[in-house]
């Protein structure tokens, strides 16, 4: 089976990409915009002339795709999430027609939801901001492409290798730089408000749903949620990653949060139809996967560059945009 990755060398992408490479006779081509893409893609500028000509050219059973703006103004963002799918939907419909596309939505992409309610996949979308409406109009472009393809609106990820964009990423960094573990009890790590709910999943789990989308056979629904199927408080997050770090200092918390946070602070996702298309659920509980973050964190260099704020080819749906 021939798979095309988009967005490689992000988050999500690299994950997919390795549980992917491990399917009896996958061969795996990257592209993005890191030099460790084999092809060199950019969703934001590229011309679906010159895609269709790089697609035809590896003739893909099917295209996973990763990429995806988390942050920056809307002109960024609406160029990579919403320009993005519509340029590789016109370029699939060319040179691949039959070819399968998986594309990575966002809960984000529901807006605002009632306390207590998890959203299904027939939800009206109605998102509080410019990322959860450009990545909606990547979806519009997907479902309404006429190709073989699937939306994972994914959760709130988190797990091993979480970037600096997220708040997992950025708590990791926050607490290496507070001492090591288990000493200072004075050390202070200061964050925003925690009080919002959000729905966390595994980015292991995420990439086996891309695997399962990926392989499954016959049509599949248009949009299928992703995510861990209950809400939980950012704080159950923010303090259960510092037990992980054995961190004995403080937690300081502002009343001051994101506007995002003010707007959505219930982020809950049923996930029973992709438990019924794909047979899957979730593999991992939160405080596994902030143990494993944990881990991961720690076999990095001290001195190793922060990751970018703003890393254009890593999908990082609501959970990398949570404060």
């Amino acid at each position: 089976m021939r798979i095309l990755v988009l967005g490689l060398t992000g988050y999500l992408g690299g994950h997919a990409a390795e549980q992917l490479r491990a399917l009896p006779g996958a061969r795996l081509l990257g592209g993005g915009r890191g030099p460790a893409a084999g092809l060199a893609i950019d969703l934001a500028t590229i011309g679906s002339r010159q895609l269709a000509d790089m697609i035809a050219s590896f003739a893909p059973d099917a295209v996973v795709n990763c990429a995806g703006a988390v942050g920056g103004d809307a002109v960024t963002l609406a160029e990579v999430n919403a320009r993005g799918p519509a340029v590789l939907c016109a370029a699939l419909r060319e040179a691949a027609p039959q070819a399968r596309l998986v594309h990575l939505g966002s809960a984000a992409e529901y807006g605002p939801t009632a306390r207590g309610e998890r959203v299904t996949e027939s939800a009206a979308t109605r998102p509080a901001g410019p990322y959860g409406a450009t990545k909606l109009a990547g979806t519009v472009a997907v479902t309404a492409s006429g190709l073989d393809s699937v939306v994972l609106r994914v959760g709130n990820p988190v797990g091993p290798g979480a970037p600096a964009a997220g708040l997992p990423g950025r708590l990791v960094q926050q607490l290496r730089g507070a001492g090591r573990p288990g000493e200072d009890p004075d050390a202070v790590v200061r964050l925003g408000d925690l009080s919002a709910y959000r729905d966390f999943v595994d980015v292991r789990d995420i990439a086996r749903a891309v695997v399962l989308a990926t392989t499954a056979p016959g049509p599949l629904p248009p949009v299928l949620n992703i995510g861990g199927g209950r809400a939980l408080p950012v704080r159950e997050l923010v303090h259960g990653l510092a037990r992980a770090a054995d961190f004995r200092g403080r937690i300081e918390e502002s009343r001051d949060g994101s506007p995002r946070s003010s707007d959505v602070s219930w982020q809950c996702s049923d996930i029973t139809a992709a438990a019924s298309a794909l047979g899957w659920v979730p593999r991992y509980g939160l405080a596994e996967s902030l143990s494993d973050l944990w881990a991961s964190a720690r076999t990095e260099p001290e001195s190793a560059p922060a990751p970018t704020a703003v890393p254009v080819q890593a999908q990082a749906p609501a959970g990398d945009r949570v404060r």
